[in-house]
This record gives C-alpha cells, sequence and structure tokens, in this order.
C-alpha cells in the first residue's frame, strides 16, 4: 500500500508537470516549480542559471539564499566562476551530481560577506531538452553535504520536464517573432505600393497644374500643397524604412544576428571593410541570408553558421557556410530545393550568381555575388 508521503511526492511530481505544461512566462514558470520542488525533497534553498550558448550565465530565480549570497544585490550569485557552471560549460555535466563544496559560498565566507545558513553543498543537475542545454538547477540545505541517489534522480526527472518546457516556451517566442517580421514586412509593403505611390502621385499632378495657372493665389496654395505633399512622403519613406524586418534598420549584420538568435543559432559575422549598401542590394541580401539560416537549423545538424560580406567597386559579395552534416551535391545540377531555388532567383534578378558547394560530413557553403551599383 502507498504511504501518505508516496502520495504527497506524486501529487507534488503531478503540480509541478501541470505548472510546466500550461506556463507561458519563463519567468514565472520557474519561480513556481522551484516552489513545489524544494518542499518536495526536503531542501531549503535552491537556484537556477540560465546559460547562453556562449556560456554567459544569469541568476533568473533563487529561493532562501543566504545573507551572505544575497550581499550587494546578490552580486556573489550574479559574477565569477564556480564549478557547476564551469563544468556545464566545458560539457563534463551530463546528468545530476553532488558538488563536494559551493566555490560562492567558500569566497563570500572568504570575503567575510555575512551568514552562510550553515550552507557549504548542493547538487547540481543541467536543464536540457535532447542535445539542447539551457541552464543548472541547484539546490542546498543546511548541513547537507550528500545527496542520496534517489534524491538525484528525483532532480534529473524535473530538471528534464523544466528543460522541455523551456524549449517549448522558446518555441512559441521563436514563432512569435517570425510572424512579427512577416507582418512588419507585409505592412511595410502595402504602405510603399498604396500610399506612397498615392503620395508620389499627388506630388506629381500638383507640380504639373502649377506650370498651368498663372494665378498666383492658387499657385500659393498648389505650393502648400505640394510642400506637405512632400512631408507627407518624406514620413512615408521614414516609416516603410522602420518597418523593415527587424534590425535591418541597423544594417544587414545586425538583422543577420538578430535573426540567427530568433532560429536560436550563432551566426559569426566577419564584413573586412564598412560600406553602405545600396538598399535593394540590401533587402535582397537579408532575403537569401534568412533562408540559408533556415536551412542551416533544419538540415545542417549544427548550432553555429558563418557569415562573411565583401565590398569594393565592383560587386558585393556574401559568402554563407555552416560546418554540419551536408548533402551530396554537384555544380550546375539542378538545385535540390524551392528555397534554394528562390535565393538564385533574387541574385539573379539584380544580375547576381548564386553557387552552392555542399559535401556530406563537410557542410554546406553559398556564394552570393552581385553588381555593386543602386
Amino acid at each position: 500500500m502507498i504511504d501518505d508521503l508516496k502520495i504527497k511526492k506524486l501529487h507534488t511530481l503531478k503540480v509541478i508537470a501541470e505548472r510546466l505544461n500550461e506556463a507561458n512566462d519563463l519567468q514565472i514558470m520557474l519561480q513556481e516549480v522551484m516552489n513545489e520542488l524544494l518542499p518536495l525533497i526536503g531542501m531549503e534553498t535552491g537556484w537556477i542559471f540560465l546559460i547562453d550558448q556562449d556560456g554567459a550565465f544569469q541568476l533568473v530565480v533563487d529561493i532562501n539564499l543566504p545573507p551572505a549570497l544575497t550581499w550587494n544585490h546578490k552580486k556573489p550569485m550574479c559574477e565569477g566562476e564556480c564549478w557547476c557552471v564551469n563544468r556545464y560549460n566545458d560539457g563534463r555535466l551530463k546528468g545530476a551530481v553532488n558538488i563536494i563544496e559551493c566555490k560562492r559560498i567558500e569566497d563570500v565566507i572568504q570575503q567575510q560577506r555575512g551568514e552562510t545558513n550553515q550552507i557549504t553543498h548542493h547538487a547540481t543537475v543541467p536543464l536540457k531538452a535532447g542535445n539542447e542545454n539551457f541552464g543548472l538547477l541547484n539546490v542546498a540545505s543546511a548541513n547537507k553535504t550528500h545527496f542520496h541517489n534517489e534524491e538525484l534522480a528525483l532532480l534529473e526527472a524535473v530538471a528534464y520536464q523544466i528543460g522541455t518546457a523551456i524549449k517549448r516556451i522558446k518555441l512559441v517566442e521563436n514563432e512569435q517573432n517570425m510572424a512579427l517580421i512577416a507582418e512588419r514586412n507585409r505592412l511595410a509593403r502595402d504602405l510603399h505600393d498604396s500610399v506612397s505611390q498615392l503620395l508620389f502621385s499627388l506630388l506629381l499632378t500638383v507640380r504639373g497644374t502649377k506650370e498651368m495657372t498663372k494665378d498666383e493665389q492658387l499657385k500659393e496654395m498648389l505650393t502648400y500643397i505640394q510642400d506637405l505633399s512632400q512631408e507627407a512622403l518624406s514620413e512615408m519613406k521614414a516609416l516603410i524604412w522602420q518597418l523593415r524586418p527587424h534590425g535591418l534598420e541597423n544594417g544587414i549584420v545586425s538583422a543577420i544576428k538578430n535573426y540567427g538568435k530568433v532560429l536560436g543559432l550563432k551566426v559569426e559575422v566577419e564584413v573586412p571593410s564598412q560600406q553602405d549598401l545600396p538598399v535593394k542590394i540590401e533587402e535582397v541580401l537579408w532575403r537569401i541570408g534568412q533562408e540559408a539560416l533556415n536551412n542551416c537549423k533544419k538540415h545542417a545538424n549544427t548550432k553555429t553558421a558563418f557569415v562573411k560580406i565583401l565590398t569594393d567597386e565592383k560587386y558585393i559579395v556574401m559568402e554563407i557556410r555552416d560546418h554540419g552534416c551536408g548533402f551530396n551535391y554537384e555544380a550546375d545540377a539542378s538545385l535540390p530545393s524551392l528555397g534554394l531555388l528562390s535565393m538564385k532567383e533574387r541574385a539573379e534578378i539584380l544580375g547576381g550568381t548564386f553557387q552552392l558547394q555542399s559535401e556530406p560530413g563537410k557542410g554546406s557553403k553559398i556564394v552570393v555575388s552581385i553588381p555593386n551599383k543602386e
């Protein structure tokens, strides 16, 4: 017969699973899970680090930290190195483990930052879903220096659930960001094709009408209308510029990096010489870059892409490559997907060329060359 303690544990795990399944706000979700988890395993203190692809960590949730660790707005928890973060970043931390001693506790004791509530050790478990890692879950209690296998197994089970929930929330956020980008593009295109063209037509009509009349009072009114039309057209152009794909208002390098973040890719961009690109060319390179990064995310089985943009008086060249799984492709063969064909067509519209290179196990490379002219 199941005893009351086991029933309580099962109920708490059910509550945690429900919280993770329903949550849409990452911060609130992690806080609620920690509130349920600590009593379940008999711990007093816990905290969660989220760690990005560059290894930078952020304290996102903490419960009942001792005063020494909350000193100066939790500075000991937000700066410096520690065993668990270092092991996580170099790939040695695979599952739930005991930590011999907490380096952050050691540091604050040495620096005499205050009371540690007799916490010296903690258990740590990575938050992950499949091959993706998101951060660390740490728990501790006064005078507890060892965690039993059953406790570690329970922590690991909850951590896997948290990792899956984090991935779900990030996927939703990415979908929302991509939908926002698409809507911004549509709105900018509609404004350009309709309102801007109407304002331009009005401007030309007013100019023509001024040439057809000798009435000075009418000319004065037409000049006023002309000035208003010109001002409205300038405002509309500025608005359309702001509605360009997110980040492109700061240039294509910023746009490509931001889009990589949306997809969960680390994009390394190399631009040997800075030069303002013609708007049409920048737009085409951006669209090609988007499609190439999408392909990298979907098919290359890698989290890093490399982009190089070279410019001179005659050509603007963009190279996008990855060190992913690659595929069989021979030069001059027909392109294997509509996305690649679309990239080629975009380049050729501006008189440019498109080249694709790929081999199994050696990654893929796309080279786009466009004549450098307005």
